[in-house]
């Protein structure tokens, strides 16, 4: 394995891991621009494939970054990118939890948390839009996510079933 390209992970994977503000969703759109955009590592199909994959099993949303890795340098980069997205946050958190613990229900504390709240939602938003634009499914994919989010919002539908239904109107409409 090229040193170079493990070395391409960890400068690309441990800043991200330092804005993941709400989980792995919030670093979705970076991830892409960095990984189709900037290295060209993947397409911007492979990049949605691997991302529906990374969603499809259990662990946190996060483990895009290990599929990306495998994508690109085999076991050792899945090893290194997963390394590079987890261990940097996990270290500083773990020393960051000691102080927040020592200080809970401070106004300064407080004022954080709720400060980060909407640059969270904000950062998935943007992920949101970045996988929309990636699709490479055509108007029927389009009217498919049009057709879930008006179920979600105005009949709570279920997930699942919203799931196979655009499944299968895609399988048909697309013959």
């Amino acid at each position: 394995m090229n040193d170079g390209v493990l070395w391409a992970l960890v400068r690309t994977f441990v800043p991200l891991s330092f804005v993941a503000v709400g989980g792995g969703y919030s670093i979705i759109a970076e991830m892409k621009r960095q990984t189709v955009d900037l290295h060209h590592w993947l397409t911007a199909g492979q990049f949605v494939d691997l991302f529906a994959i990374s969603r499809a099993s259990p662990g946190p949303g996060s483990l895009l970054v290990s599929l990306i890795g495998f994508q690109v340098g085999g076991l050792s980069g899945a090893l290194v990118a997963t390394l590079a997205i987890f261990l940097p946050t996990s270290i500083v958190l773990y020393v960051l939890a000691r102080f927040w613990r020592r200080h809970q229900g401070a106004t300064w504390q407080r004022a954080i948390e709720r400060g980060l709240a909407p640059i969270a939602a904000g950062l998935v938003l943007a992920a949101v839009a970045t996988l929309v634009r990636s699709i490479e499914g055509g108007i029927i994919a389009w009217l498919i996510i049009a057709g879930a989010l008006l179920a979600l919002r105005t009949q709570r539908a279920n997930p699942l079933l919203l799931l196979a239904a655009g499944a299968a109107i895609f399988v048909f409409a697309a013959r």
